[in-house]
Parts: structure tokens; sequence; C-alpha cells
């Protein structure tokens, strides 16, 4: 379920619910209860968990589960996003636009900082999916004061524009440009990758954890890394 906890958990978001809906089959099972959590999805053995938010609120339950199953994490970025805000009975629409911020597959590692290691483990594996969805929004008094009272009422997904599966370590070296001459910094990732600084930092960090990039040196004050 959404918030990674055991039975008796919240009730789940459209985005979560559509997600699951794409995993479903009639060889599946849905909300199956194993070793006290209750899995999203179980098909033909792989135990699928869907977590569109923090990946630290999960973490126990991965690794509870991962121990005797094989289970994948799927986890969506929103490519686009629209923010549509509603009237406080969720009737009518008052407004739609577009958020001017647009994330990529690399956004994972914003997550992935909190479980690296993970994919060491031959039952865990991860998918990013990359979307369209719609943020929805209410004013209900509930908001933070920048938003002037709006809250986040749900999410829902638009579009499937790319998945992506890791397995293994290895499966992330694509983050690492060919043309990216070796050793390299943090900032250099950044620059070739078209990346923000902060998720070359965090791209490093999980790479050194997963044991495919390693420190060779420093040049200043900045670390040296290669594959």
């Amino acid at each position: 379920m959404e918030n990674g906890g055991g039975i008796g958990t919240l009730q789940e978001r459209s985005l979560h619910a559509a997600i699951k809906k794409m995993y479903a089959g009639p060889e599946t099972q849905m909300e199956v209860a194993i070793d006290g959590y209750v899995v999203d999805v179980v098909r033909d053995g792989l135990l699928i968990e869907i977590q569109t938010r923090n990946f630290t609120a999960i973490k126990d339950k991965l690794f509870t589960l991962m121990k005797n199953h094989r289970i994948r994490l799927v986890y969506p970025i929103p490519y686009e996003k629209w923010i549509v805000r509603q009237s406080p009975d969720g009737i009518n629409e008052i407004s739609r636009r577009r958020s001017p911020k647009q994330l990529g597959i690399a956004n994972v590692f914003e997550e992935l900082v909190s479980i690296p290691t993970f994919l060491r483990h031959k039952n865990f594996s991860l998918e990013v999916i990359l979307i369209r969805e719609e943020e929805i929004r209410i004013q209900n008094g509930k908001g933070s004061w920048r938003r002037r009272g709006w809250s986040n009422s749900d999410r829902k997904l638009l579009e499937v524009i790319e998945r992506h599966l890791y397995s293994e370590p290895s499966d992330f070296l694509h983050f690492i440009p060919n043309t990216l001459e070796r050793p390299f910094t943090t900032n250099e990732l950044a620059e070739v990758s078209d990346i923000p600084k902060r998720i070359a930092q965090k791209m490093t960090y999980c790479m050194r954890k997963m044991g495919i990039l390693k420190i060779v040196g420093k040049d200043r004050n900045a670390y040296l890394y290669t594959t």
C-alpha cells in the first residue's frame, strides 16, 4: 500500500490505484498479506509494491520481504504535471495549468539514496516509470500559507511515457554518458548529463554503495570517480 505500512493501511490515491491496475491480470492477486505486510500485487511469485512517495517509508517493508521473496518496487516520476484546482466539493474545475517543473528518470536518485544497497540483493528490483499526471488541489484551508489554503487532494495518472527496469547495479551505468571522460567529478557529471548538481551527487553516492563506481583520487576538493 501507499504508505508502506502493514495490515490496515490508509486508502490509496488515484495514481497508486491506476498503476496497480497496470500490473493486474488473470494470474495476479491484489492486496495480499505476506509476512505481516500487505503487498499491492503478487504475480507469478513476484511481489510488486508501488510507492508514489518517499522510499524511507517503505524501507523496512522491502528489507523484510526481500529476504524470502522476489520483490519489485515501482516508482512513478512526473515528467509532466498539470495542476488542477477544484471547488471544495471536488465537482467543478476552477483552473488548470501545466507545472513548469519537469523531472526525469535521474530524479529516482533523490529517493534511492535511502536504499542504494538493496539493488545488490538478488531478490530486489526497481522499475521507474516516467508519467504525465494531474495534481488535484482543493481550497479547504488546510494547505500551506504559500498555497493560500489550497491543499493536494489527489494525483491522477494521464499517461505512461517510459518504463525502466533495474534488476542489478550495472543496469544504472547508462546514467554515466560515454562522452564523459574518466575519471570525473560530480560537477562534470552534472554538466555532461544536463542534470542538477544535487542529483549528480546523489547518483555518485548510490553508485558507490552499489559497487559500480569508485573514488580514484581528488581534484582540489572534488572527488574523482570512475566506473
